[in-house]
């Protein structure tokens, strides 16, 4: 029994010792992941030959009107987020999932949804001749690109086409650890994807002192990727013009995106939540019913 608990003790010590260097290791990148780049190949972190940690920084968790069971979307958000996508991001960003007649459920005319899309022009044909040809949009259309290809994109852009924004809210998001996942799970956390969009959009930041950041590259510790970004700092206060007196702020107009992104993303989440709401009640009068009839049945039988 004694060689049996000394044998045991041995192992725990040297699995201990195996795992110290590990554990040096996660919280060296960690922290030195505060000055760290995948491109810039000379952070502190890669230097000790250590793996930064992306994002350096947690997103905020941010009070969305459609978080919750019993989530909506603030039709006045959605349009403000639309604005901005439209003065701001399009000129990069393309939505091509998106297309404008869904613009009704955000509240506008059918009348208002066609003079939006005949703003804009997409390609269509060919023609008699063979030949494509532009022409205004129409409400059955979907967002055009800013590019006629992805090569044309990552050219106009130092190399790095921008994404496609149309599941950008559900297809980021940054995975939160232990304990907090499991709380997650109970409070019907989805706001992963515009939380991290938020923080993205206000997190530009100086880097730290003897921060390597590549040409070309803007330091932000919210990305998920890396320390640096190629999209330049998006949005600044007063940029767009808002007609209803909301406060035209970074902040604001990065809540605004965000919870746009999120609607056009899944457009269907009051309808999906609602349904499910019936679900779970008609779950619960089952039971009771099934409970009362089991009682019924065998309260007169012997057990």
């Amino acid at each position: 029994m004694k060689k049996l608990t000394m044998c045991f003790l041995s192992l725990g010590l040297l699995a201990g010792i195996a795992s110290l260097p590990a554990a040096a290791q996660e919280n060296h990148g960690t922290a030195a992941g505060g000055s760290a780049n995948e491109a810039s190949g000379g952070t502190p972190a890669e230097e000790h030959g250590a793996t930064p940690h992306y994002p350096i920084k947690h997103p905020h968790a941010m009070e969305w009107s459609f978080a919750g069971p019993f989530g909506h979307y603030d039709k006045g958000q959605l349009q403000r987020g639309l604005k901005i996508y439209s003065e701001v991001c399009s000129a990069c960003h393309s939505m091509k999932l998106v297309s404008f007649r869904t613009l009704e459920e955000l509240g506008y005319s059918e009348a208002q949804v066609k003079a939006f899309a005949a703003t804009r022009e997409v390609q269509d044909g060919p023609n008699d001749e063979g030949e494509m040809f532009t022409r205004k949009a129409v409400p059955s259309d979907y967002f055009p690109s800013p590019f006629p290809n992805e090569q044309a994109a990552a050219a106009a852009n130092n190399g790095a086409a921008p994404p496609d924004l149309s599941l950008i809210a559900k297809a980021r998001g940054i995975t939160r650890g232990f304990p907090q996942f499991i709380f997650d799970m109970f409070t019907q956390y989805q706001e992963g994807g515009p939380d991290y969009i938020h923080s993205l959009l206000t997190g530009y930041e100086t880097p730290p002192q003897g921060t390597e950041v590549p040409e070309g590259t803007h330091y932000n510790p919210y990305f998920a990727n890396a320390a640096a970004l190629a999209m330049a700092p998006p949005l600044s206060a007063d940029q767009v013009t808002y007609d209803d007196g909301t406060p035209q702020t970074l902040d604001q107009y990065s809540q605004d995106v965000s919870a746009f992104l999120m609607w056009a993303a899944e457009p269907h989440l009051e309808e999906r939540k609602r349904t499910g709401f019936m679900v779970m009640v008609f779950l619960a009068i089952f039971t009771i019913l099934i409970y009362l009839t089991k009682k019924a049945v065998y309260a007169s039988r012997e057990h």
